[in-house]
């Protein structure tokens, strides 16, 4: 599953659009990586976000189909 779609169906992000801004301006990042958003995900990973000065770090438990 995309990056962003992940971002929008785990409720982190509200609309599709927004998680794909963000991951093109470089602030979202896998397992220490920048990602972009089509970057596939896989259960066992884990994204930081950044949103300001506050970062947010998630780990990726299961891959809804």
């Amino acid at each position: 599953m995309r990056l962003d779609k992940w971002l929008k169906l785990s409720r982190v992000i509200k609309r599709r659009p927004v998680a794909n801004e963000i991951c093109d301006q470089g602030r979202v990042t896998i397992n220490g990586r920048p990602a972009k958003a089509a970057t596939e995900v896989a259960a066992g990973q884990m994204v930081e976000i950044r949103f300001g000065q506050r970062l947010v770090r998630l780990e990726i438990l299961i891959v809804p189909l």
